[in-house]
């Protein structure tokens, strides 16, 4: 698993996002708003509530004016125009007023174990206002802008898992519906943008057009913070892999396809050319890399002919086929062939999360750990790390916001507090320590106790084979928005827009059902302008 396919990652059918909206939608939930408290200008607060797996969740947003020489995306905002708790149950209006209070403070604040998620946005305040103006004209907004922009607010963050005193995962772990990876997170992102259209409507004084509102997603600001999660999290990242390509495997053995499945796939393909055609960016590098799926796509479509979807094994034949295109080509073929066969990979979604924990054996033979090194890690033995470009940068967390960052370490101070992500110069230093060793890895490290975090990865590995990225994250070729891509892809997040190779904006939900239209939960596979 390398940096640049990781980078050319698309959203599936087992994005978490989706699943939810199937799970969502399998137990008819509904969505209710049993708190409005907006004033004519659109700030107040409200609370919408929904039952998922057995519990009530609520989600409490507070918009407030924010001036605007405060509007920035930047970790370092101190604030917002909304901010947001999920919370566990409906709220009591006692509880409603410490959420207002708290939740426009953000990290200034301190919150208590039935917050669930934390969060904020600020708005696309071109679009915002706009749609605002429109409806008050009596008018709809305008198309284009719609198509183009996407969404009403842009998160900045989405916390969960303890920051700032929410909850913990564990109170929700075993949960049905909030078990897997991230889903309160985006169950929270879901209610959010429902949010931003009722405020706009509230505003405007009248409906938008369901069409348009359905385009309307949530933007996302992501950068530095969010890249070192896949090399902490490593068997959570291979749970993730695991599924996806146990998903790939389970379809590319199809032997026949039925008529419905070739028809799905047909139905598809002009959507994902309209998708491409609409997702436009301003980076030279990913427009370029755009412009090539525009290119080659049809050259796809050109080879789903009626001959080989009904020849046997026409799914694997096509991945194979795949490698005459652009590694962002075949990601996107991945992600297409998914589509048609939910009742084949759905399920595996329940094994997103794991229940494994790195172990360290120390029984282990240095003679065994060589031989693993050897046809495992040679990508990692391979480079020299006292040369510049192999060791160019270092991870590091900032003071002022206790987030990850980059750094040039022969430009700027700071390498001795470097974060350990240099996993293959880790293992290169393993390696060569192991010379002339005899015995078991208890020895060894007995002898060496600064090698235990790389050998228990090493060791890791062995086990769980997408448990790592295979390439030197501190040399000068490492760009983080390719672990960016990855995860963000996981979530369902689609229109990838590189603000630099640090950091990106995105859009979430875009296309997926409104409140009141979860029965066609299933139906948004890369969506585009106009989409029914």
């Amino acid at each position: 698993m390398r940096l640049e396919r990781m980078g050319a990652s698309f959203p599936t059918r087992l994005s978490f996002l989706r699943t939810l909206m199937r799970q969502l939608r399998d137990e008819g939930a509904r969505v209710t708003r049993p708190v409005w408290s907006i004033d004519a200008d659109g700030f107040g607060h409200a609370v919408y509530s929904v039952d998922l797996g057995g519990y009530t969740y609520s989600l409490v947003a507070v918009s407030t004016y924010l001036p605007p020489d405060q509007r920035t995306d930047r970790v370092i905002a101190t604030a917002w125009d909304t901010s947001y708790v999920l919370y566990d149950g409906v709220p009591s209006a006692d509880e409603v007023a410490r959420i207002c209070r708290a939740a426009p403070q953000q990290e200034a604040a301190r919150f208590e174990e039935r917050d669930l998620v934390l969060s904020r946005a600020n708005k696309s305040v071109r679009l915002f206002a706009h749609v605002v103006d429109a409806l008050r004209a009596g008018q709809q907004p305008d198309q284009t802008m719609i198509r183009d922009i996407g969404y009403l607010m842009r998160t900045t963050a989405v916390y969960g898992n303890g920051k700032f005193g929410i909850a913990d995962r564990a109170r929700i772990a075993d949960r049905p519906g909030l078990g897997g990876p991230f889903m309160a997170e985006m169950l929270t992102v879901w209610l959010i943008r429902g949010f931003t259209h009722d405020l706009v409507e509230h505003m405007g004084g009248a409906q938008l057009d369901v069409g348009l509102k359905r385009h309307l997603g949530i933007g996302n600001s992501t950068g530095l913070g969010m890249a070192p999660f896949l090399v902490s999290h490593p068997l959570l990242l291979d749970a993730w892999m695991q599924v996806r390509e146990t998903a790939l495997a389970r379809v590319r053995s199809v032997e026949f396809l039925s008529i419905e499945q070739i028809e799905h796939l047909y139905s598809l393909a002009p959507r994902v050319a309209q998708h491409l055609a609409e997702w436009q960016v301003p980076d030279p590098q990913a427009q370029a890399a755009i412009d090539v799926l525009r290119r080659e796509w049809p050259q796809v479509t050109a080879s789903l002919t009626p001959d080989a979807m009904t020849a046997a094994s026409p799914i694997d034949a096509l991945i194979k086929d795949s490698a005459r295109w652009s590694v962002e080509m075949q990601e996107l073929i991945v992600a297409f062939v998914l589509e048609p066969f939910g009742d084949l990979v759905d399920g595996l979604a329940d094994c997103m999360a794991t229940p494994f924990t790195p172990q360290l054996d120390p029984q282990m033979g240095l003679d065994q750990l060589r031989d693993i090194l050897k046809t495992r890690w040679d990508w990692a033995l391979t480079p020299d790390y006292t040369q510049r470009e192999n060791c160019a940068q270092f991870w590091y967390v900032s003071e002022e916001k206790l987030e990850p960052r980059l750094g040039n370490r022969f430009a700027e101070d700071g390498a001795d507090l470097e974060s350990p992500l240099d996993i293959a110069r880790q293992v290169k230093a393993l390696w060569a320590d192991l010379e002339g060793a005899t015995g078991d890895v208890a020895g060894f490290l007995r002898a060496h106790p600064q090698h235990r975090s790389a050998l228990r990865r090493v060791q890791t590995l062995e086990r769980h084979p997408y448990a790592e990225i295979r390439d030197n994250l501190i040399g000068a070729q490492c760009r983080p928005i390719d672990m960016l891509r990855c995860k963000l892809s996981f979530f369902g997040a689609a229109k990838f827009d590189p603000k630099s190779d640090r950091w990106t904006r995105i859009n979430l939900a875009q296309g997926a059902p409104l409140f009141d239209e979860l029965s066609r939960a299933d139906d948004w596979f890369l969506p585009h302008f106009g989409l029914v």
